[in-house]
């Protein structure tokens, strides 16, 4: 099956009707029955109070979790599975390592018909629930989804099923490029477009559609993109910092991030590509990281995301600490998914999983260390970077019990009385990180 929509398709080039995914009705494949939850039209959240704290102008949240199974994989559901009615099918097959198989379960028993859904056995739990909730049948195959999608394209060849897997159905990016019109609809071009990079077609559907606009003459620019990867599991993010065209092959990957867990991303070359030609840039980041963002942004702004979802705020405040993020630029970061989904973190937030815990229930006087190791910071800072969940005197409290420990120094710079960690400090975080590897 391929598909390329060039603008000679366009029926036309205005957007029309009610703020969905089916207003850019006009820029998608021709669709006669239109399958639909109600999708799109997702909030541009501004984070006002998450950029403040990072010392960013302008934060936006493209959050998916408002789409009807709780993700964006519902634009493709819809399409899709739209496109199957269409063609007289009666079962679809996909693989899906949890995001989509949910959302293709939902619109085919909308659209009365089977769903067949391949998984690894590395799944979140929640995912998992809303499948077998829509009537989905679930088969096991291999670890990670790329096992998975082997299955599914020998299934579809057997039985001669739709095939509904977004690696093997390009429709799926003709979805995906609506979220670029919709932020354009709502913000314009911003100056930085973070993604998470599963199989790295997001993150070119995304440049597709502002490069569709571009076309057409409705922008004439298009976002910085970057793309995000767990450093268990960062394929892309290799291929980019080693300047190679294709992503290097990662022997044993492993994340919590399970929806960004893909050992061989089928768009991975288009995504360096686009990372390149956008000036963007391809950035990893830690678990610790990636659950920490999560919490953060649960409570400054009060969405819930699943952990490749927080991996793009994890890389928004690396980029700023490394200064190639400026303050007085406009980012948008792509919520993919709702935390309810994933388990491990809830797990892990009632202390069910000694793991994932670890890295969550850090003492003040690590965080102070971890921050400090980031460079060196005053007192005032420093509450507002912990979260401002206790009282500043509290927060010199451990200042002063690290310092008498050695872990840390201050000196005066101007009127302000700054901190730093001492390499005994560093090497109580090392010490730290061994540790977490032992449990």
């Amino acid at each position: 099956m391929e598909y390329e929509c060039g603008l000679e398709s366009f029926k036309s080039f205005e957007f029309s009707g009610s703020f969905t995914f089916w207003r850019y009705r006009s820029f998608l494949p021709n669709v006669e029955n239109v399958v639909s939850l109600g999708e799109g039209g997702t909030h541009l959240h501004r984070a006002k109070r998450t950029a403040r704290a990072i010392g960013l102008g302008e934060l936006y949240l493209k959050d998916e979790t408002r789409n009807p199974t709780g993700s964006f994989r519902d634009r493709c559901a819809t399409l899709l599975i739209s496109n199957a009615v269409d063609l007289n099918y009666r079962t679809v097959v996909c693989a899906t390592n949890g995001n989509l198989g949910a959302s293709i379960a939902a619109y085919c028993a909308k659209g009365g018909l089977a769903c067949h859904v391949v998984v690894p056995r590395n799944v979140d739990v929640g995912k998992l629930a809303q499948l077998l909730v829509y009537g989905a049948i679930v088969e096991e195959c291999g670890e990670i989804v790329d096992d998975s999608l082997v299955r599914a394209e020998e299934l579809a060849k057997e039985t001669g099923w739709y095939q509904g897997s977004v690696e093997l159905n390009p429709l799926s990016l003709e979805a995906l490029k609506t979220i670029a019109y919709e932020v354009f609809e709502q913000l314009g071009v911003p100056d930085w477009f973070i993604v998470p990079l599963g199989s790295g077609g997001t993150l070119y559907a995304i440049w597709k559609g502002f490069m569709e606009l571009e076309k057409i003459g409705k922008v004439n620019s298009s976002p910085r993109m970057v793309g995000v990867q767990a450093d268990g599991c960062a394929p892309i993010v290799n291929a980019y910092l080693q300047n190679l065209i294709s992503p290097v092959p990662v022997e044993r990957p492993s994340t919590h991030a399970l929806a960004i867990l893909v050992k061989n991303p089928s768009y991975g070359k288009c995504a360096v590509e686009v990372i390149r030609k956008t000036k963007g840039i391809a950035v990893s980041v830690s678990d610790e990281e990636i659950f920490s963002a999560e919490r953060e942004l649960a409570k400054f702004e009060g969405i819930f995301s699943e952990p490749a979802s927080a991996a793009t705020y994890a890389a928004l405040k690396r980029l700023m600490n490394q200064g190639i993020v400026d303050k007085a630029d406009k980012v948008v970061c792509l919520i993919t998914g709702s935390g309810l989904k994933a388990t491990d973190i809830l797990q892990a937030l009632t202390k069910r999983r000694k793991d994932a815990a670890v890295g969550l229930e850090l003492s003040t006087k690590e965080k102070i260390l971890r921050i400090l190791s980031e460079g060196d910071t005053y007192g005032y800072n420093l509450w507002k970077r912990l979260g401002m969940i206790m009282t500043r005197a509290a927060v010199y409290q451990h200042l002063r019990e690290l310092s008498e420990r050695g872990l840390i120094a201050e000196y005066a710079r101007g009127r302000r009385r700054f901190f730093k960690i001492t390499s005994r400090g560093k090497r109580v975080l090392d010490s730290i990180d061994d540790l977490k590897l032992l449990l």
